[in-house]
C-alpha cells in the first residue's frame, strides 16, 4: 500500500501556481511559486506539498460539526514523515500553530488552526505490517482499511468506534470507545507502541517500556504534546458473524440494570444502548448486545438472554457478518450524504455520567428532550468498567461503571438553532461535571481553559510538565484552547 500522492500532488501544485516555496518575515506570509520575491526565508525541500490556495485552506477550516471555521494560512500534504518534522521545526521557529487533521469528524473546531498550518494525515495511509497479534499503520490508515486487511487473517482490533471511516491517528488522539470497550478499554488502551513527532520537530517512538511519559501523554492527549504519525496496534483473532439482539424497555432502571449485568458477566462480546423515540410519543431504551461466532459453532440465544428483563416480543435477532456488523453504519452514512444532512452543522455533546447518578441525570434530561432538540440524531446510553482505561488522559468519573452518554445531535443550518444546542450542550455538561462526570472531548462543548484544569485536575501538573517538555512554545493543536 505506498503512497504515492506527493508526485500527483507536486504535479497539480506547480501547475495551480500555489506551492509553497518560503515564508516572508516581514508580511507573516507564505510566499509560493506564483508570487515569490526576494527577502524570503526557503522552506526547507519537502517529498509533498505546502498549499495556499483558498480551496484546500477552505476544506482545512471546516469539520463534520460545520460550527467553528479557523483559516489556516498553509495546507501541508506531506509525502513522508519527514514532511511533518521539517514543517513543525519550521512553524516552532517562525511562531505558527500547527494542527494534524484525519478525517476531520471532530464537532467543534478541534483539528482547525487559526493563521497556521493543518497537516492532512491523510496522505500517510500505509498498512506496514500485519503480524499474529499486531499491526504497524501509519496515522491516516482508515479503521474500516485496516479491519479488512486484519480480517484476511482472521484477526481484528478489539476495540472499533461504531463508525469505523475514521483515522488511526484521529481516533488515538481522543481515545477511542466502542461496544466492546467494557472488555477492551478504548482504542489507546490497544496501542502497543506509537511514533509521534513532538512540538520540537523530534521524531520519538514510545511505548510502555520506552519514553512512557511520552506515551501517556501523546494518548488521548489531543494532540498537545506531540502528533501521532504511525502506530502500533494490538490484534486479537476475529470470529468471521455477529449475533446482534436489540432489547426494548420502557424503563430506564431496568435498561441500566441489565446493561450492568451484560457488562459484568460479559456474556456478549459488544454492548451499547440507545435512547429511542417510542411510537406512542416520549422516549424508550434499546440495548444492542452482539455475541461475536464462527460457524459451525452459535450463540445460545437462552443462555445470553437469561436473566433480562426487556420487553418480551419486541425483541429483534439478526446474524450478520463480523465486518458487516462493524461496518453497521455505512448505508444510514451513505443515505445522509446522498441527501445532503451528513453536511448539516452537527453539535455533539457526549459525556461520561457517574453510575451512581445515570439514572437520575439522563432521566430528567429525557423527560423534557424532544426530537427537535436532537434533530433526529442518535441518543447513545450503555457502560463501560473503568478499570479497563490505563492511559491518565483519557478522563472519566472516579467510578468502577460509568456510561456515555451522547446526544449526536444534528441542527438545521440556522444559528439561533445551533445556539440553542450548544447552550443545551453546556448546561448539561456543568450538571453532570458537579454530579462528577466528565466530557469525552470530542463534542461540541464551549470550554475555558479554566474547564480545561478542572477536566484534567488528577493529571494536569503532568500534563503541563509533559506540555513544556515536549511543546515548549506551544505550536501544537490550539483547536481545543487548552493552553
Amino acid at each position: 500500500m505506498k503512497n504515492n500522492v506527493s508526485r500527483r500532488n507536486v504535479i497539480q501544485g506547480l501547475l495551480a501556481g500555489t506551492v509553497v516555496i518560503g515564508f516572508d518575515l516581514v508580511n507573516r506570509s507564505w510566499v509560493t511559486s506564483a508570487n515569490a520575491t526576494s527577502g524570503f526565508e526557503a522552506l526547507p525541500p519537502l517529498d509533498g506539498v505546502l498549499y495556499t490556495d483558498q480551496d484546500t485552506r477552505n476544506a482545512a477550516a471546516d469539520d463534520f460539526g460545520h460550527i467553528v471555521h479557523r483559516q489556516p494560512n498553509a495546507v501541508l500534504k506531506p509525502g513522508s514523515i519527514e514532511d511533518i518534522i521539517r514543517v513543525i521545526r519550521f512553524a516552532r521557529t517562525h511562531k505558527l500553530k500547527v494542527a494534524a487533521r484525519g478525517q476531520g469528524h471532530s464537532t467543534y473546531g478541534q483539528p482547525q488552526v487559526e493563521a497556521g498550518v493543518v497537516i492532512d494525515m491523510n496522505m500517510l495511509n500505509t498498512i506496514h505490517y500485519i503480524g499474529a497479534d499486531r499491526a504497524i499503520v501509519d496515522a491516516g490508515v482508515l479503521w474500516s482499511q485496516l479491519l479488512l486487511a486484519t480480517l484476511e487473517r482472521q484477526l481484528t482490533p478489539p476495540v472499533l468506534t461504531d463508525y469505523i471511516e475514521l483515522s488511526v491517528g484521529g481516533t488515538l488522539s481522543a481515545g477511542g470507545i466502542g461496544g466492546t470497550s467494557h472488555r477492551y478499554g478504548v482504542q489507546v488502551d490497544n496501542v502497543l507502541e506509537v511514533q509521534v513527532v513532538t512540538g520540537e520537530g523530534n521524531l520519538e517512538t514510545c511505548s510502555p517500556s520506552q519514553k512512557r511519559a511520552l506515551f501517556a501523554a501523546v494518548l488521548a492527549g489531543l494532540g498537545q504534546c506531540g502528533l501521532v504519525v504511525r502506530a502500533t496496534i494490538r490484534l486479537i483473532p476475529a470470529d468471521t458473524h455477529a449475533r446482534v439482539f436489540l432489547l426494548f424497555y420502557s424503563d430506564l432502571a431496568a435498561f441500566t440494570s441489565d446493561q450492568r449485568l451484560l457488562i459484568a458477566d460479559e456474556r456478549f462480546n459488544y454492548v451499547e444502548g440507545q435512547v429511542v423515540p417510542d411510537v406512542s410519543g416520549g422516549w424508550r431504551y434499546m440495548l444492542e448486545a452482539a455475541s461475536f461466532y464462527t460457524p459451525p459453532q452459535k450463540p445460545n440465544n437462552t443462555s445470553l438472554l437469561a436473566g433480562l428483563s426487556y420487553s418480551r416480543g419486541t425483541e429483534q435477532i439478526e446474524d450478520r457478518s463480523y465486518f458487516d456488523f462493524a461496518d453497521r453504519l455505512a448505508p444510514t452514512v451513505a443515505f445522509l450524504k446522498e441527501s445532503g444532512v451528513w453536511s448539516y452543522p452537527h453539535p455533539w455533546l457526549d459525556l461520561f455520567v457517574p453510575g451512581k447518578v445515570v439514572e437520575r441525570y439522563v432521566g430528567e434530561i429525557v423527560s423534557t428532550l424532544t426530537l427537535a432538540d436532537t434533530g433526529q440524531g442518535p441518543v447513545l446510553l450503555y457502560p463501560v468498567k473503568t478499570d479497563r482505561f490505563t492511559l491518565p488522559l483519557f478522563r472519566v468519573p472516579d467510578e468502577q461503571v460509568v456510561f456515555l452518554f451522547s446526544i449526536l445531535r444534528t441542527a438545521p443550518p440556522d444559528a439561533a438553532a445551533i445556539a440553542s444546542m450548544l447552550a443545551d450542550n453546556r448546561t448539561f455538561f456543568e450538571r453532570n461535571r458537579d454530579l462528577g462526570g466528565t466530557r469525552y472531548a470530542i463534542g461540541a462543548v464551549a470550554f475555558s481553559k479554566e474547564d480545561w484544569k478542572q477536566h484534567f485536575r488528577p493529571v494536569w501538573g503532568r500534563l503541563v510538565s509533559a506540555k513544556r517538555r515536549y511543546d515548549p512554545d506551544n505550536v501544537l493543536t490550539p483547536g481545543h484552547g487548552i493552553f
